[in-house]
């Protein structure tokens, strides 16, 4: 099965951003903004009420993102699939390729999900961290507080994820040979002392010996 992780080729393509208000520095490549917030690089969005950002020097974008939610979205590399972010702040590094969600986190990936208030995921290696913390801010009415609760589901796997590649039988392939004509099978020595053959369920084995 193969494993797809977020899309690499993000950092090769331009940053776009925009918002109702702010700035940025062309010399430094950083800059902030407020007001629906909408910053792209490739197949990556982050949606927010504010946004702090920065451009790496491998191209790369980082930025702390804060709205209610905040909603970050980037394609998985190698299948037409994104995983998504969301929560009330957002921390991305886009060197080390990790996403940070805090309060009223929630990490989708297909029709799986992680709900906690601290959610890190390696968008390199698929692995995320959840921590069950109180809720940071006050909780509106109408809302149910998450509390210090890890939740989540993972939906059943369709047979063609579970599908892998038949292993090979090493013994098999240890004692295979080429094959000999009668004589030479009769003239072969037999296996030396020490060196047992491996122990195999055979019923041609029980029915030589009845004989």
């Amino acid at each position: 099965m193969q494993v797809a992780h977020a899309d690499k080729t993000d950092r090769d393509k331009p940053i776009f951003y925009q918002g109702d208000t702010g700035g940025a520095n062309l010399g430094s490549k950083d800059g902030e903004l407020v007001g629906n917030v909408v910053i792209t690089q490739g197949t990556m969005t982050i949606r927010a009420d504010r946004i702090v950002f920065h451009q790496n020097s491998d191209n790369s974008l980082s930025a702390t993102a804060y709205g209610n939610p905040v909603s970050f979205r980037e394609k998985r590399d190698g299948v037409d699939e994104y995983y998504e972010g969301f929560a009330q702040r957002a921390v991305y590094d886009g060197q080390r390729r990790l996403l940070e969600l805090f309060d009223r986190a929630l990490l989708k990936k297909s029709s799986d999900e992680i709900r906690s208030n601290y959610i890190s995921y390696n968008a390199a290696t698929e692995v995320f961290k959840a921590e069950g913390r109180p809720d940071a801010r006050p909780v509106d009415a109408g809302e149910t507080p998450l509390g210090a609760r890890v939740r989540g589901v993972f939906q059943p796997q369709t047979k063609e994820d579970k599908a892998e590649p038949p292993k090979q039988d090493k013994d098999a392939k240890d004692v295979a040979a080429p094959k000999h004509d009668k004589g030479a099978k009769d003239a072969a020595a037999p296996p030396k002392t020490g060196n047992p053959l491996p122990l195999k369920p055979d019923d041609s084995l029980s029915q030589q010996a009845g004989k």
